[in-house]
């Protein structure tokens, strides 16, 4: 039997992690400790293996986030060799865990480029990470990077490639409904981080547009746990809406506390636009029952491809915690990939980040969960299906869909 060394994860993340290993040892993957950890197909092509690096939170604040993503790399990659690999060749992953802390993934992501010499890498869940590790992987390291999470668009920065959705992609579809739901009055409690502070000025425009006021806007440290002003605010205010995007670890203390001001019972409703099926590994049942959320995928997503793809990730990872899921960028990883893979079957093989660049940009009708996907030619971005859904009893009600939702991004 494959021997599968370690990695470097703490106590909380490591039962889950070596569960993993041990499943895909049984599938024939081959594992080895180089300063993160390799998973490597028991085959091989002459041209060798193309090297896909993965960057993501393992460990930290947002680790339920990051091991969806790992999981769902493995499980795409393990899709592509199970069926002849790229052009022949299997893909190999390095994991690098980023800890929920750029200070410490810009090490651990030049450790990707200068040890391992990855081809593509693919990662960061929060914004201040992307802003932290971009760097070190396109200009200095000169190797293409995918971000797979939704956020607050204005990346434009050559060879970095977005694929999950924009602040358009969401706000466009979810706020004019909310409003003609009889939403007129929003607030907005907020990390106090890039994404929230663009996401919100296009929210606020869209809000306007259609007859809204946002009569609450404050920003709060990410670890904050203390939100009775805000909540007393809501209250008194008479908001209609909250338009929430507190991050963990802040955010159980804000959502168990506006709960309890008796908020919802009183006929308030709430969005978070990342919120999904893997939401209750951060917040209660009962504080997610009726919520609004925009993603690119629901589990109720009813299309023949995203089904078969959701039954094998369920049968790669039985009983897990963390599932494929849009909101925690697990749905941009598995489209990112798919993405490398097309780009680089449009080379005819050649890795070579410019000619790879170059193909990436004119990728058309791609299928991923939720549906195909198209990028649009010189953003970056990609136009892909868009869904409205509703917090419903544990599972996501589909309100509304649009189909191949333009990014209106580096235009």
């Amino acid at each position: 039997m494959t021997k599968i060394d370690k990695p470097r994860v703490n106590d909380a993340s490591r039962r889950s992690f070596l569960k993993g290993t041990s499943a895909l040892a049984a599938a024939g993957w081959i594992g080895a400790l180089t300063g993160g950890f390799v998973l490597k197909p028991d085959w091989a092509h002459a041209a060798g293996s193309i090297k896909m690096g993965i960057a993501t939170d393992i460990t930290g604040g947002i680790a339920p986030s990051g091991n969806a993503n790992w999981q769902t790399a493995q499980f795409a990659a393990k899709q592509i060799n199970d069926a002849g690999g790229i052009l022949g060749r299997p893909i190999e992953l390095i994991l690098e865990d980023t800890a929920s802390d750029p200070g410490i993934a810009v090490g651990n992501v030049r450790r990707l480029v200068e040890r391992h010499k990855v081809d593509v890498i693919l990662g960061g869940i929060t914004s201040s990470m992307r802003e932290a590790i971009k760097n070190p992987i396109v200009k200095r390291g000169k190797t293409l990077y995918i971000y797979p999470q939704l956020y607050e668009g204005q990346e434009c920065t050559p060879h970095l490639y977005c694929t999950g959705p924009t602040p358009y992609q969401q706000c466009a579809e979810l706020i004019p409904y909310l409003i003609k739901q009889g939403n007129k009055r929003f607030a907005m409690p907020s990390a106090n981080y890039r994404w929230p502070q663009l996401l919100n000025v296009w929210t606020k425009r869209i809000i306007e547009e259609h007859g809204g006021e946002v009569v609450l806007e404050e920003y709060f440290p990410i670890d904050q746990v203390e939100y009775s002003a805000t909540v007393g605010k809501i209250k008194s205010e008479k908001v209609d809406h909250v338009f929430l995007t507190i991050i963990p670890p802040g955010l159980g203390a804000f959502t168990k506390q506006l709960y309890e001001t008796g908020f919802h019972s009183n006929g308030g409703t709430l969005s978070c636009v990342y919120y999904d099926e893997n939401s209750v590994n951060y917040v209660a049942p009962r504080e997610l029952e009726g919520v609004y959320s925009c993603l690119d995928y629901f589990h109720t997503v009813d299309d023949d491809f995203s089904n078969k793809a959701l039954a094998g990730y369920n049968e790669m990872w039985p009983g897990s915690n963390y599932k494929l899921t849009a909101g925690t960028a697990a749905t941009g990883m598995y489209r990112g990939i798919k993405l490398y893979e097309a780009g680089v079957n449009a080379t005819n093989g050649d890795l070579d980040r410019e000619a790879v660049s170059a193909a990436i940009d004119g990728v058309t009708n791609v299928q991923g969960m939720g549906g195909k996907f198209s990028m649009v030619p010189g953003t970056g971005h990609a136009a892909m299906n868009m869904y409205v859904a509703q917090a419903n009893g544990g599972k996501w009600d589909i309100i509304k869909s649009a189909n191949q939702v333009q990014p209106n991004e580096c235009a």
